[in-house]
């Protein structure tokens, strides 16, 4: 049985960033202890936008403190919850998990009873697999096993020779790829799980969202143009295959897309991007490189296992959409 909670759940938009700063400092950390990324960018982008008090979501406050948080944001008909983090009550035995599912399970019912909500999506990266599944399951959401996966770079050869097939050459990102990359993700995530549990692969206007959300604000780390790749058929600038990275740290790169034309799978050249992409970062001196997976998209897994990643963390994906009725 879960322990009694005590504490009140607020409007966010009632808080400003100030109030909050500590439970962020202390989200921080626990970025930088599990994942070994520099959370603070993106803690400082959501610290503006609560002190612009426009931000759907919730605050768990104990006696006066604030013990957690979480927000949404709203995307057409769609709503994304973005983040949920609690620390520990002090007045019971209750967890933190404990006070993120009540944070959670209130903002489940706000938005599945929101007229203008038809789809919830929610990645929730920094928590492990299963770690709040029983508030979606009450709220009927589907929950997918996602993997974080870590290259170690220290063993690479930075000078190593990355052979190209014939008919191609390979280039950093350009300001102009974003419409040919967007048009790219969209036709190979046709009919594709990612595409289920992430809607904006569906489209070109939703995929070009996801580039710009990537490339422009540090969400997921700060883009880093160098270490990103675009392949092309020589001669041309027709892009078959990109790889788009960021810098979570100083010496730790993530891989935020990797996508390969549907005409052109089963040549290698996700890994020869990863490959490239992996010496790069090791000649400038970073230790590490991630990426995200969903486990059952068990190509792109073994994709990874054998270019030598190794799975460090898991996390959910959960999706929920509403019914609708016939005639």
């Amino acid at each position: 049985m879960t322990p009694a909670l005590q504490f009140e759940i607020l409007d966010l938009r009632h808080f400003s960033a100030a109030s909050l700063r500590p439970l962020l400092d202390a989200e921080s950390r626990q970025w930088s202890d599990r994942l070994e990324w520099d959370y603070r960018a993106s803690a400082d982008l959501l610290l503006q936008y609560l002190d612009s008090r426009v931000l759907p979501g919730y605050v768990a406050i104990e006696n006066g403190r604030v013990a957690g948080y979480l927000f949404c944001v709203y995307e057409e008909h769609k709503a994304v919850i973005g983040d949920v983090f609690a620390i520990a009550p002090q007045s019971s035995e209750a967890t933190a998990t404990d006070v993120e599912l009540r944070l959670l399970e209130s903002l489940i019912e706000l938005l599945q009873n929101s007229p203008g909500v038809d789809r919830i999506e929610s990645q929730l990266l920094l928590h492990t697999h299963g770690q709040h599944a029983a508030a979606f399951r009450a709220g009927n959401f589907e929950i997918h096993r996602r993997l974080f996966m870590r290259l170690d770079l220290t063993a690479i050869s930075p000078h190593a020779e990355i052979p190209l097939p014939a008919g191609f050459s390979i280039r950093g990102w350009h300001e102009d790829d974003f419409s040919t990359a967007a048009h790219l993700i969209s036709a190979a995530y046709q009919q594709h799980l990612d595409s289920h549990i992430n809607d904006q692969y569906r489209t070109v206007a939703g995929s070009l969202r996801f580039l710009h959300n990537i490339v422009r604000f540090p969400g997921c780390g700060l883009f880093d143009n160098p270490a990103s790749r675009v392949l092309v058929r020589a001669g041309t600038n027709e892009a078959v295959a990109v790889l788009l990275c960021s810098r979570v740290r100083e010496d730790v790169a993530h891989v935020t897309q990797l996508c390969v034309a549907n005409s052109e799978r089963g040549r290698g050249l996700g890994r020869i991007l990863i490959d490239n992409c992996a010496t790069h970062l090791a000649a400038r001196g970073f230790r590490a490189l991630t990426l995200t997976v969903t486990e059952a998209n068990e190509n792109a897994v073994a994709l990874y296992r054998h270019a030598g990643f190794d799975v460090r963390h898991t996390f959910d994906a959960m999706l929920w959409e509403r019914r609708k009725s016939k005639g």
